[in-house]
């Protein structure tokens, strides 16, 4: 078994609501009691705990008898409304009982999105990492549509990687109802499946092994489960999907066994405005860069210049985010515009002394500044 001790750090831990209700239609209160066990014997360690939770549309259901099956959108955002306070009474009466003071935090993309709003729910939870308090995250399913329909969130995986940026955490831990990532499908090749303990760079290669036909029973989950990983190791957080059914699996992996998939940081630690832009919250488009361009800006640390613009792609303002793509479609870094992308449409590959003649006015000879700019 191999050490990797945390050494008290700050962990977010994403439990989903299979697990809080043990693939049941009502909550767990054996499951969570369990869970909560281990998240305070970790606190009273002095590890800095997140809890993301979800949970809280099962609660609603259960208060309302009707545990089959939604209508819908709007019922599910009912059942989310009711089940809320249920659910964190539930985590409040626990964690009470060890005397730990827990708070709440609802978030949207939208929040998140936005400079300011990400800015204004990082201090938050600064604080209360500071106070010594719980703090419980989940998606405010009431009134965030996009987060509603899991398709695109994935049962919180998305927004437990934006909330480990948030808050510079050491390690992310994704607890799911699987070991983790496997070469092949365990269901359909037992002989070929093998559990991937350690992935250095999530490529192409690992991405269709959640998506392939071949691996069939990760589809969906672990595909979003892959992507908060990117999020978060591009921003230099660990990141471990492991099965929250392991007896202890948290207070294992703290003390260092190796349990379930590990995912290593890709780029040290980035500052708050680095991971903002990461995080790919304010994204509004995208920038085509050629090869000249992109030795210039990842080795020559430069500015991006209209000249190194070999195509603009979507719809967006000046001083809005946009990724850095090369020929082949790789993201390799995003930065804030100083054009807006009709601007660029124009001036793409001309020499910035051409700015001003082309469109009768200029924001400078950069098309995204060094200092607005990061690398991945």
């Amino acid at each position: 078994m191999s050490k990797n001790n945390l050494k008290k750090q700050r962990i977010v831990i994403k439990v989903g609501t299979s697990l809080l209700t043990s693939s049941s239609p009502r909550l767990d209160g054996a499951a969570i009691s369990r869970l909560v066990d281990q998240l305070v014997d970790l606190h009273n360690e002095g590890y800095e705990i997140t809890l993301v939770s979800s949970g809280a549309c099962a609660a609603g259901k259960e208060k309302t008898g009707k545990v089959r099956g939604f209508a819908g959108v709007a019922e599910r955002q009912i059942y989310a409304s009711i089940g809320q306070s249920r659910l964190m009474n539930v985590y409040e009466k626990l964690f009470g009982a060890h005397k730990i003071t827990i708070a709440q935090a609802l978030l949207t993309k939208h929040d998140l999105s936005d400079r300011s709003g990400y800015l204004n729910a990082r201090n938050t939870l600064m604080a209360l990492q500071d106070l010594r308090i719980i703090c419980i995250v989940n998606e405010n399913d009431v009134v965030a549509i996009d987060e509603v329909r899991e398709e695109k969130f994935g049962e919180n995986d998305i927004l437990s990687a934006m909330v480990a940026n948030l808050i510079d955490a050491d390690l992310l831990l994704i607890l799911s109802d699987v070991n983790g990532l496997y070469s092949h499908d365990p269901l359909k090749y037992p002989d070929k499946a093998e559990l991937i303990p350690v992935v250095e760079k999530i490529d192409t290669r690992i991405t269709k092994l959640a998506s392939g036909s071949h691996n069939k029973a990760a589809t969906g989950g672990m595909i979003t489960k892959l992507e908060a990983a990117r999020l978060a190791t591009e921003s230099g957080i660990t990141v471990i999907i492991a099965n929250g059914r392991e007896p202890d699996v948290i207070k294992r992996i703290a003390g260092g066994e190796s349990i379930g998939t590990r995912f290593l940081p890709s780029t040290l630690h980035k500052e708050s405005r680095q991971r903002w832009l990461l995080s790919g919250l304010c994204i509004r488009g995208s920038l085509v860069i050629d090869e000249g361009a992109k030795k210039a800006l990842i080795e020559g640390k430069r500015s991006l210049l209209p000249a190194g613009i070999a195509k603009v792609e979507g719809k967006f303002k000046r001083g809005d985010a946009v990724n850095l793509n090369d020929s082949t479609g790789n993201r390799f870094g995003c930065g804030l515009t100083n054009y807006t992308s009709d601007e660029l449409k124009l001036i793409k590959g001309l020499h910035s002394s051409r700015i001003n003649e082309t469109l009768g006015y200029d924001y400078g000879t950069e098309a995204v500044h060094r200092n607005n700019l990061t690398i991945l």
